[in-house]
């Protein structure tokens, strides 16, 4: 099939993997130093290597290449996600019980100021929110699954802060939120979507929605993924 997909210009490449870096889907790697497109099924064809690339050595092109695999990217991220150690063990890691242990809070806590909300619209849940809503207008967007912020500590000061906010359980909704969100990119100014998802493979279709409606929409929008383990910790994709 032809399709629009990058192409990297191994002379303005300068080798400082800032490209390779960006690419949520691992399809560009370092080799001998310099940026390469690895597989054809891993480019989504959205561009976040784009505006990394300090050289310009990254443009699109229309060509002949297989059609984006999510299904093989999502292996290949779980793949990395073992590596990392971030793998729950045996049986649906999204429903694996676990202990976590933490260390114990003194005694006598010392007194902290009153915190607040960062939380600036109302409603945040995808089903509910309007597709048209005034607070829409110049929003970065963040796409949250339901666990990630009870999961992380600091969601509000770290996450919510700045953002307009969306949440939703892929796994528990029986619902498409890429046709929602979809509309919500198309019909609005927003200036950029971080998606937040839990490490368990089941909060993939949270991110796979995220990006169907980027593609859907026509837009060329900044976009990020943040992953939150289970035990509380930020990564960033």
């Amino acid at each position: 099939m032809k399709r629009r997909i990058i192409e990297i210009d191994q002379d303005k490449c300068n080798g400082c993997g800032a490209c390779a870096a960006a690419c949520h889907e691992g399809a560009i790697a370092m080799v001998d130093g310099k940026a390469r497109l690895m597989r054809d099924d891993y480019c989504d064809g959205l561009g976040d290597c784009l505006p990394t690339c300090p050289t310009g050595a990254i443009t699109f092109v229309e060509r002949e290449a297989v059609a984006y695999d999510e299904q093989a990217v999502m292996e290949n991220k779980q793949r990395k996600m073992r590596k990392e150690g971030m793998t729950l063990p045996c049986g649906c890691p999204g429903s694996q019980s676990r202990n976590i242990q933490r260390q114990e809070a003194p005694a006598v806590e010392t007194p902290q100021a009153q915190q607040t909300s960062c939380l600036s619209q109302w409603p945040v849940q995808i089903k509910l929110v309007p597709v048209n809503a005034p607070y829409f207008d110049g929003a970065r967007l963040l796409i949250a699954a339901d666990c990630t912020a009870y999961a992380y500590a600091a969601f509000h000061e770290r996450l919510i802060k700045g953002h307009i906010t969306l949440v939703g359980c892929p796994k528990l909704d029986s619902v498409d939120y890429s046709e929602k969100l979809t509309e919500i990119i198309r019909e609005n100014n927003i200036k950029s979507v971080t998606v937040v998802r839990m490490e368990v493979p089941c909060c993939g279709g949270l991110e796979l929605a995220a990006k169907k409606a980027l593609q859907q929409s026509g837009k060329f929008i900044p976009w990020q993924v943040v992953t939150v383990t289970v035990d509380g910790r930020l990564v960033e994709e």
